[in-house]
């Protein structure tokens, strides 16, 4: 029987210290040639990507250029144009990829909308920064044109920061799972997905940002999955990180690590989310593995199931 996987890449892992067009396509091209390993093995594969520092770049030149003439665009809309421009990237990085293994299969790019909940308490307290790092006088200018909120970040100056709520749902949820079963190749819920919200009248976009590791999480147990994947930069999980006492997680447990959270081991903002979304997903589906590694381990993983396996 195929097994289906849901593979979550981190914005990071697209964007270099060159901001280009070109260099982002070159570096995907890399990520095609590692994911492809995925394909080759059998999955049905369903790929959702990070676009913080796209959208963070997006907003810059938003605000650099924007004019009454030529206004800035909502930060909905502005996720939905770097889902694009990432999924075409990607899109066109695998199927070269898979043409060069004489693979055939489909790629295909959803523009993908989750839907978050109005009362969610993330939108009472904004906490994801966004956007360029700003002076106080920056913001004090920012503050009487907009009802934005604006918080320190570690000293190197102020950003904007909005509601981050947990996804409770995918509109395009039917047309991805019709995709996969006809054996396409699918890049959904780019950047946490479109925030959305339920009206009577049908869905409204909203001033917010989706973790893409929920999201990716959210996509996963919706479609049966037999295995999450979510890629950083290491190739495991640690306790004690940098520290003498290091311990690099292998095999472990949803207790275990729910343990490890309450012991305050993971980063919030960085290894946390991820560790989360990979307990709420083994929890949606108990028979499922959730995989935390890094890109160049795709190997590994398949030949020797390395890199941390999280399992019921």
């Amino acid at each position: 029987m195929t097994k289906r996987m849901v593979v979550a890449l981190g914005g990071n892992a697209i964007l270099t210290d060159d901001a280009s067009a070109q260099a982002q396509q070159k570096v995907l091209t890399k990520t095609a040639y590692y994911l492809a390993d995925f394909i080759e093995a059998g999955y049905e594969l369903i790929i959702s990507h990070g676009n913080g520092p796209q959208v963070g770049n997006l907003l810059l030149q938003q605000q650099i250029g924007a004019s009454l003439q030529n206004p800035e665009m909502p930060l909905d809309t502005a996720v939905a144009m770097t889902q694009g421009s990432i999924g075409y990237w990607l899109e066109n990085a695998l199927t070269n990829e898979l043409k060069k293994r004489k693979l055939n299969k489909p790629v295909a790019t959803v523009l993908t909308q989750v839907v978050v909940s109005e009362n969610d308490p993330a939108f009472l307290e904004p906490s994801k920064p966004i956007g360029p790092f700003l002076t106080a006088e920056e913001v004090s200018v920012e503050r009487k044109k907009s009802t934005s909120v604006f918080k320190e970040d570690a000293g190197r100056g102020f950003r904007k920061v909005v509601p981050s709520p947990k996804p409770i749902g995918i509109v395009e949820l039917p047309i991805i799972q019709q995709l996969v079963e006809n054996g396409t190749i699918t890049i959904a819920g780019g950047g946490g997905g479109i925030p959305v919200v339920e009206k009577a009248d049908g869905y409204e976009g909203v001033e917010a940002v989706v973790d893409k590791d929920f999201a990716s999480e959210k996509i996963a147990a919706l479609v049966k999955a037999d295995m999450l994947v979510i890629l950083t930069g290491v190739d495991y999980v640690s306790i004690h990180y940098n520290q003498p006492n290091q311990e690099e997680l292998t095999k472990v447990t949803v207790s275990e690590m729910t343990t490890y959270i309450q012991q305050n081991q993971f980063a919030a903002g960085s290894m946390l989310p991820k560790v989360e979304a990979a307990i709420a997903f083994i929890n949606e589906n108990k028979e499922a593995k959730a995989v935390i590694t890094s890109l160049e381990n795709i190997k590994n993983l398949l030949n020797k199931e390395t890199g941390t396996v999280i399992t019921k």
